[in-house]
């Protein structure tokens, strides 16, 4: 069997988020997804972070925590099958592998646990919220308090270890069909979330918690006040400090998870947009340059050559695309962004290059079909002048284009590849309602499609990988 690297031979992938499934789970709608994939001939499953959300905010980039997998990701159908209802009814193997595992992942799962309990007993409340002694996580007062609730934290331990044995067994089985799994590391993390909370002295905060800047984007293509994320920023010299071990921990984790990372806006490493707290919106913000060859030299060593993705969509400046460059990060070609009229816009087709990933547009992208309903006449000739057959109906003809192109990796969502409109929209960035609530309707993945999808795979010679 020859070895490949993910990104050495030209694969083809689908973007599917796991909560887009038609059961929203990791349930058997997941393994026919597998299926689906492997029949059409694709090798590469992109899905967004598998992070636990807040209550009210679905986004997967906002999370609890860095580091824990989503309970309601868990297909309870499956965890009854297993056998893995709670810690009592689990057999001598099973009781081994669940403290092993328990063990394994100590470095982050006690600090979840103790959040976690804590904020749920709180009503959610946020930590910098918190009695002084469990908002600056007073060892004494931690465990005081979390004292009487051991059932609680028990529970959320057992729950974790659920969805890593539900994921483990599909990545196994994905591996074994030959499909990738493509996983989606936010540079940024929630203010609000176990990291945050444990490891104040790692981000730019206060005395009471609460941040002294924001993170966020300027003015862009999707905003016209740029783009308010309030995540923390990072104490760049604290990190550096232990050689970016927190860093390590977290890509570490990550590649537990998936074959291939895409680090979200990667241009952070280079220079972070700090957006004063009592500032309206983001275009009061400023630059501030990041360590960004220190902290990707952790990451690269840790996650292992080949295995990381820049996303590098936005402000990308000289100096961002230079330390792409320097660790042979592929970057992301966003196809419904090449059609601006300029010859030299590096996402049109003759631009792309083999260390890239092409998309027909991303999860933060209106679909095909409606991003091409929304067109005037003089950009859908400049579109039909780049198409492979410019009389093919989109979506399907901007799907051929991104298979076509020189890029190793071409990844179409699973809207485009159904046809659906703007109804279908997983994200619009800039909102607040209506996002990250997409899911597939049952029987959509069926071999009519994979058929249609192989055939336009094996034309752009992104075949299988021989085992």
């Amino acid at each position: 069997m020859t070895e490949h690297r993910p990104m050495d031979v030209r694969r083809a992938g689908v973007l599917l988020h796991v909560t887009s499934l038609p059961s929203g789970d990791l349930g058997p709608e997941a393994f026919a997804f597998v299926d689906f994939l492997a029949d059409a001939g694709v090798t590469v499953w992109q899905v967004l972070p598998l992070v636990p959300t807040h209550e009210d905010d679905r986004s997967p980039y906002n999370a609890l925590s860095a580091m824990a997998g989503n309970p309601e990701l868990i297909s309870r159908a499956r965890q009854v099958e297993q056998g893995l209802l709670d810690v009592a009814g689990l057999t001598t193997a099973q009781r081994a592998a669940y403290a092993e595992w328990c063990q394994q992942q100590g470095a982050w799962l006690g600090t979840y646990l103790e959040f976690m309990t804590i904020r749920g007993l709180l009503d959610h409340a946020k930590w910098p919220t918190w009695e002084p002694g469990l908002r600056d996580r007073d060892p004494g007062r931690v465990a005081e308090f979390l004292a009487a609730h051991q059932e609680t934290v028990e529970r959320l331990r057992f729950e974790q270890w659920v969805f890593a044995e539900q994921w483990r067994e599909l990545k196994e089985y994905a591996g074994a069909r030959g499909v990738l799994l493509f996983g989606d590391l936010p540079i940024f993390v929630s203010h609000d979330s176990a990291e945050v909370w444990a490891s104040r002295d790692l981000f730019q905060l206060d005395a009471e918690g609460q941040p002294t800047t924001v993170t966020g984007v300027p003015p862009d293509y999707f905003a016209k006040d740029g783009q308010r994320w309030n995540n923390p920023h990072y104490d760049w010299e604290r990190m550096a400090a232990d050689g970016f071990a927190w860093w390590r921990l977290r890509i570490a984790r990550q590649r537990e998870l998936f074959d291939l990372v895409r680090i979200d806006h990667f241009r952070g490493f280079e220079a972070a947009w700090h957006v004063p707290v009592a500032a309206e919106t983001a275009r009061d913000g400023y630059w501030v340059r990041s360590p960004g060859r220190e902290v990707l030299t952790a990451l690269v060593e840790t996650a292992g050559p080949g295995t990381l993705v820049a996303e590098d969509l936005g402000v990308i400046t000289p100096e961002v695309e230079a330390l792409r460059t320097e660790f042979g990060l592929p970057g992301m070609k966003v196809l419904q962004f090449a059609f601006d009229g300029s010859a030299d816009n590096p996402y049109l087709p003759e631009h792309h290059g083999e260390q890239s990933v092409v998309y027909t547009g991303t999860h933060d992208n209106d679909t095909t079909v409606g991003w091409w309903a929304g067109l005037d006449e003089a950009t859908r000739a400049d579109v039909r002048s780049h198409l492979v057959d410019p009389d093919e109906p989109m979506p399907w003809a901007l799907v051929r284009l991104a298979l076509s192109s020189t890029a190793r990796l071409s990844v179409v969502p699973a809207q485009d590849l159904l046809g659906l409109g703007s109804e279908a929209r997983m994200n619009t960035p800039g909102t607040d309602v209506g996002n990250w609530s997409w899911r597939a309707s049952p029987g959509v993945f069926d071999t009519s499609l994979s058929t249609r999808v192989r055939e336009l795979v094996a034309s752009s010679d992104r075949t299988r990988v021989s085992e």
